[in-house]
Order: structure tokens, then C-alpha cells, then sequence
């Protein structure tokens, strides 16, 4: 018997790590974005204005930033739902801050401290009482947006300094804005957190399976608090571009944000049920939905009507997967 016939057989797709990739979702991804960008530069005549994809950036990097926070939660297994109500109340301490005279580098200490505060909020309930993310996030999304409309009602907050105005209106270089590097590099860190660090195997461990992951030494609980702190972080650190490109505060600032964020984690190839996905995946995802919401913009399509596109991406791209093994169960 020869050596060759002796070798265990390696499957196609472990053999062709060309033909992995071609058959990727985040190939998908990129065949799809190709074509929305196509269509949308058939459907309106300012589309391929340089301008006008500057200003597409702005449809997807602040809502990106958080999805790649969420992206690393939902692998492990948890959910956050209430990173849009953290914005909102971030934004209202800023707010506060302004009319009390504070500077630009107090209020970017004060958004991140206060989505800092509430991810270890919702991070100590769901580690330290156990109580299911879903729930947790549900109830503190409202808590902290119903804070905002206490504090400010019907009102709003303006007045912010002229400096502050870089973060959501400012450019780098040319038409390259600094919320577009800012995601660029967020996602570079991110990408290299989750598939290139200890950390980021152990989060696919846990969200495989929590309890072999805490059988083996993992400390699960600890992990998933890191990720819930991050979330928040995150979610600040978007409420710094948003109320700095608004140069306002109101409390129904990024309302439905979490749809749009969780709808990009999924559209990502990341499995709502954890221990799956990439941040490529996510990346290419928040291109798309920013591809998608601009163009239909530019159409003057209106917002509700974005609304019920996003619900309705939501719900397919979380079936199709389920129906497909499903599918491929019955053929077997």
C-alpha cells in the first residue's frame, strides 16, 4: 500500500482555500453591494457624484461603529438592544454639559464615560444576576431613552462649540471624513480582536458552547461583561459623530438604530445564535444598508418605507439560513 493511498482524504473545500473563498458569504456580500452600487447609479444621476458618496459614508459609519461591538456580543451569544437609547442619553449628558460650559474634550469624556456606564449596567445584569440579555437590553432601552425625555421633554439642546463640529462634519482629507477613517480603523481592531487574539477564539468558544467553553477554564461570565462594556463604549463613541453632524440634542436622537444595527451584524453573516460570522461579513454589510438607505434616499423613497425594507431584510436573512438546512435535511 502506497503512501499516498494511506492519506486520509481532505474535503474540497479544505483542500481549495481559492474555492472557499469564492463560495463565501462575504463574496456574496460583495457581488451584492456591486450591484446595488450599479443600480443606484443607473436610478439617479447624482449618485456618481463625488460628493454624493462622500456624503453615502454617513449613512452607515456611525451605525457601523456599534455593529462591530454588537458583532463580537452576538458570537458570544447575547444581545444588546439598547445601544440607540445609550445614544440618547449620552447625547443628553453632552447636552447638559454645553449649557454648564463645557469644552469639546469634556464632552467626548462624557459620552464615552456615559456609554461606558451604561454597558457595565447592563453588562453587571446579565453576568452577576443572570438574567437573559434580551430582557435586560428591552427594559434599559427604555429606561435610558425615557431618561432623556425626562431631562429634556419636548426640548432640545444646541449650542455646541465650534470644534466639536469635526466629529460628525469634518474631513481628513479631501472627501474622506473622519467618521469613514474613524470606522476604517475601528474595524481594523476589531477585525484583528476577534480573528487574531486569544480573545477572539475564546468568544467563538463561548458562543458555541458556554458551558463546555466554562468546563475548560474559559471565564465566560467575565468575557461577556468585557463585550457588554465594549458595546457601550462603542455606542458613546457613535453618540460623539451623530449629535456633533445634528449639532443638536434631542431625546429621539437615533430612534430604531438597534433594528438597523442588529439587521447589519446579521446581514453580516453573523449567527443570532452565536458562536458564527466575521467582521469583513459586518463591514460589507453597513456598506450595503448604506448603499441601499442613500439610494433609496436620493429617490426620495420615504423613511417608512426604509423601515419596512429594513424589518423585512431582518426577517429574511435570519429565515433563509434555517430554511436552507432545512431543505438540504429533507434532500439528504
Amino acid at each position: 500500500m502506497t503512501v499516498a493511498s494511506t492519506r486520509p482524504h481532505i474535503p474540497d473545500r479544505l483542500e481549495n482555500p481559492w474555492r472557499m473563498a469564492l463560495f463565501s458569504w462575504e463574496t456574496l456580500l460583495i457581488v451584492v453591494a456591486v450591484a446595488i452600487f450599479i443600480a443606484n447609479s443607473l436610478a439617479s444621476p447624482y449618485f456618481l457624484n463625488v460628493w454624493s458618496l462622500s456624503d453615502l459614508t454617513f449613512n452607515f459609519t456611525e451605525k457601523g461603529l456599534i455593529a462591530l461591538a454588537m458583532a463580537l456580543l452576538i458570537v458570544a451569544g447575547e444581545i444588546d438592544l439598547s445601544v440607540a437609547a445609550i445614544i440618547a442619553l449620552s447625547s443628553t449628558m453632552m447636552g447638559m454639559a454645553v449649557q454648564a460650559g463645557a469644552d469639546t474634550p469634556v464632552l467626548v469624556l462624557i459620552a464615552i464615560g456615559t456609554g461606558l456606564a451604561c454597558g457595565i449596567f447592563n453588562g453587571a445584569l446579565v453576568t452577576r444576576l443572570g438574567l437573559p440579555s434580551i430582557v435586560v437590553t428591552i427594559g434599559t432601552m427604555s429606561l435610558f431613552r425615557g431618561i432623556s425625555y425626562i431631562i429634556l421633554g419636548d426640548q432640545a439642546y444646541k449650542g455646541y462649540p465650534a470644534g466639536f463640529a469635526f466629529f460628525g462634519q469634518g474631513y481628513v482629507w479631501w472627501v474622506i471624513s473622519f467618521e469613514l477613517v474613524l470606522f476604517i480603523v475601528a474595524a481594523f481592531v476589531f477585525g484583528v480582536l476577534l480573528h487574531r487574539t486569544s480573545f477572539g477564539r475564546t468568544i467563538y468558544a463561548i458562543g458555541n458552547n458556554p458551558v463546555a467553553a466554562t468546563f475548560s477554564g474559559v471565564p465566560v461570565e467575565r468575557v461577556k461583561f468585557i463585550l457588554f462594556c465594549l458595546t457601550g463604549l462603542m455606542s458613546g463613541i457613535a453618540s460623539i459623530c451623530l449629535t456633533s453632524r445634528l449639532a443638536s440634542t434631542r431625546p429621539s436622537i437615533a430612534f430604531g438604530w438597534e433594528l438597523e444595527v442588529v439587521t447589519m451584524v446579521v446581514l453580516g453573516g453573523v449567527s443570532i445564535l452565536g458562536g458564527a460570522g466575521s467582521i469583513p461579513g459586518v463591514v460589507l454589510a453597513a456598506i450595503i444598508m448604506g448603499l441601499v438607505t442613500f439610494g433609496l434616499g436620493l429617490l426620495n423613497v420615504p423613511g417608512i418605507v426604509m423601515s419596512i425594507f429594513t424589518g423585512l431584510l431582518l426577517i429574511t436573512v435570519i429565515a433563509l439560513p434555517i430554511l436552507w438546512n432545512r431543505l438540504r435535511q429533507k434532500g439528504a
